[in-house]
């Protein structure tokens, strides 16, 4: 199950592990580690991206290596096994990153919250403020898919090659260059021959993820396709709503593997 609703995890709390995967905008003055320790779903573990990203990388929020995500999980306690759910309170849909990570590190059963935190608020839903203590487990095995991450020289070949589409999940002006970059060190504009489909055009008011069929004739629109391709790149700012196309995509095809070039705009706009 790629998406789980509300309801279904409210009854399933006692069979998951549940991820609080918030993470904000800067420009927002929110702390989304003090909001998780002010009110969380039960048993609930708080999973920060700035920490858990490679502190050793100049670019923000790329993917660590597997040992790192090894003793990672082994830290939360988490088993191979063990259907982790995820959700966020972020208006960027957060969660569909760790979603993609746990991907690409090969867990098999992952899900996302659909509609969030918000929703779960919005419903009543039982809240703490306890966090529970983890029992370490050092029995977890990574099982890295290099081939759901593109570099910059991929994203560079394949300008000539057009053997994948790349679309950018990113707004409009910025994706045309009208509107200026948040990071200074970026110039505007976009990477040549990709497409973009903003990512808040696949979720709806409530912060949930609009139907396979919404997703379906949004994606054949800015492809101008009837048949949609298999091989498709998502991008970003800096890989983090890249990963909510790709969990949209995922929505459409459930064979298709999430794909994103992380190292995004961050990386490809960066002024020389």
């Amino acid at each position: 199950m790629t998406l789980v609703s509300t309801e279904w995890l409210n009854n399933n709390l006692s069979n998951v592990r549940t991820f609080d995967a918030s993470w904000h905008m800067p420009n927002l003055k929110r702390n989304a580690k003090k909001e998780y320790l002010n009110e969380h779903i039960p048993g609930t573990i708080f999973w920060d991206i700035e920490e858990h990203s490679d502190k050793d990388s100049p670019l923000p929020h790329m993917l660590s290596n597997s040992d790192y995500w090894t003793q990672m999980m082994w830290s939360f306690g988490i088993k191979n096994s063990d259907h982790i759910v995820v959700y966020d309170n972020s208006d960027i849909y957060s969660s569909c990153r760790l979603w993609f990570s746990l991907k690409y590190f090969g867990h098999e059963k992952v899900s996302v919250l659909d509609g969030g935190f918000q929703k779960w608020l919005k419903e009543k839903k039982t809240t703490t403020k306890k966090v529970e203590k983890v029992k370490q487990i050092d029995s977890y095995q990574a099982n890295e898919n290099i081939n759901l991450i593109k570099n910059k020289k991929q994203i560079d070949e394949n300008i000539i090659k057009k053997e994948f589409t790349v679309i950018d999940a990113r707004s409009k002006g910025r994706f045309e260059g009208s509107e200026p970059e948040p990071r200074k060190e970026l110039k505007s504009g976009s990477i040549p021959n990709s497409i973009c489909l903003p990512f808040k055009e696949c979720i709806n008011e409530d912060h949930s993820f609009k139907n396979k069929e919404q997703l379906l004739l949004k994606f054949k629109e800015v492809l101008g396709s009837k048949k949609l391709p298999v091989n498709l790149v998502f991008s970003c700012g800096s890989g983090i709503t890249a990963t909510v196309l790709s969990l949209a995509y995922s929505i459409i095809n459930d064979k298709y593997l999430p794909t994103i070039y992380d190292g995004s705009w961050a990386e490809y706009g960066k002024i020389k």
